[in-house]
């Protein structure tokens, strides 16, 4: 068959709208929950024109995650309809066993700059990396797993393991430093934080990756573990070990090494955080509360693990333990403010949604969910741009809502060659 070597590559973007950065990138995205939708989101909301991959009639399990939102007899998962959004969806039974799935995969291929995937079995399916860049020398290939791929070493049996989030977090050295210290068991961090961390290594990888090809026309594949994004973002852990032979140990909110920098509850039963590093800020705090800089010295009370672990330094802790726990959480925040003491209130999804100082940064914006066909709020973009900003264009869409205009637009099918895929099931 290999009609793919006789199409035309056609630039991007010719079906989403012209906006950001990115405009002129292509991404096609094979994956789900949570760590490829999600790079594949932030390139798309800078103006890539992104084809998200889902199996036919079955869609991408992302879509059924609870919480879901329903409207009348329309029904759509809350993470979908955040991270979906300015996508197009092109059904694909992905098997090399099949002529022309393999001929409208090696197609988007040659018209793609990016290939985002966390399936882990691609050989399996007949896909390798020497293939597509034949294809597309140019091509940028994200792999996106637990333990990592095999050809950029490790232990096969390890690179082949499944994995979620909390796995990640857990075998990656994160779980082990958060939480409070022994007898409490060690905590994951919510909201799949380790699925995100590894898309936003994942989104530098494939950015790094796409300047070098378009410099030198020569593509490359980029691997992204969750395990060692993880681990990436453990500071100084792995020195602390090599260097000096110590293993970080969970502290629950307290900060080791100075203070004040600590969770501490407040008279009306929430919380606030209270950080204050070097001899400066310190010094500030320690004036805050009342108290004798001379004897509630940096030095000997809050400047070291010795000092802050202090019969000096655990009267200092236990002084603004009882300071804070007798205020208001807002009005002691706006007092140590005045004072240019840094400090914060735990929020709540709640609290943030009625942020004044959330609402004039933009950080919420309104748009059509393709699949409940109604209006949506959602969280907006980070980071802000001056020249080139984010926007949605379009909600989340339905499965396969953009399957015939790609296959059309891009691809160059007639109709009746759609009409005979989709017969067939390839569609």
């Amino acid at each position: 068959m290999e009609r793919w070597k006789e199409i035309e590559r056609i630039p991007a973007p010719v079906i989403v709208p012209t906006y950001g950065p990115l405009t002129g990138m292509r991404v096609l995205m094979t994956g789900s929950i949570v760590a490829a939708p999600f790079s594949a989101s932030l390139l798309a909301e800078y103006g890539a024109e992104v084809i998200h991959i889902e199996r036919p009639k079955v869609g991408d399990p992302y879509r059924e995650q609870a919480p879901v939102v329903k409207h009348g007899d329309k029904r759509v998962s809350a993470g979908w309809i955040q991270e979906a959004r300015n996508k197009l969806s092109l059904t694909l039974e992905i098997n090399f066993r099949i002529p022309e799935s393999r001929e409208i995969f090696l197609s988007l291929i040659k018209n793609c700059d990016v290939w985002v995937e966390n399936m882990v079995w691609t050989e399996k399916l007949g896909i390798t990396e020497k293939m597509l860049l034949e294809v597309n020398p140019k091509l940028v290939i994200a792999h996106i797993s637990g333990f990592g791929r095999p050809q950029f070493g490790g232990v096969p049996s390890e690179c082949d393991r499944p994995s979620y989030d909390p796995i990640g977090q857990a075998e990656g050295g994160y779980m082990y430093v958060n939480g409070f210290p022994e007898p409490s068991p060690p905590s994951h961090a919510a909201t799949f934080i380790n699925d995100y961390l590894t898309a936003m290594f994942a989104v530098n990888g494939i950015l790094m990756a796409y300047i070098h090809a378009q410099k030198t026309g020569q593509g490359q594949a980029v691997d992204i573990a969750q395990i060692e994004a993880m681990s990436k973002v453990l500071n100084d852990t792995f020195v602390q070990y090599f260097l000096l032979g110590k293993v970080r140990e969970r502290k629950g909110n307290k900060v080791a090494i100075f203070q004040p920098g600590n969770l501490f509850k407040t008279i009306d039963n929430k919380y606030l955080y209270i950080g204050a590093y070097g001899p400066a800020v310190y010094g500030r705090f320690i004036k805050a509360l009342g108290l004798d800089l001379d004897k509630y010295s940096h030095e000997a009370a809050g400047g070291s693990v010795e000092a802050i672990n202090s019969e000096l330094g655990l009267e200092l802790n236990q002084i603004a333990t009882e300071w804070v726990a007798a205020r208001e959480a807002e009005k002691a925040k706006e007092y140590l403010l005045n004072l240019k003491v840094p400090c914060g209130i735990v929020r709540t999804s709640a609290e943030l949604a009625d942020s004044e100082h959330y609402e004039k940064r933009g950080n919420f914006v309104q748009y059509v969910d393709e699949t409940l066909e109604e209006t949506v709020k959602a969280f907006g973009f980070c980071p802000k741009m001056s020249a080139t900003p984010a926007q949605v264009w379009r909600g989340a869409p339905k499965i396969g809502q953009d399957t015939e205009v790609i296959l059309h637009t891009i691809l160059g099918y007639s109709e009746s060659e759609i009409v005979d895929f989709k017969e067939k099931g390839v569609i």
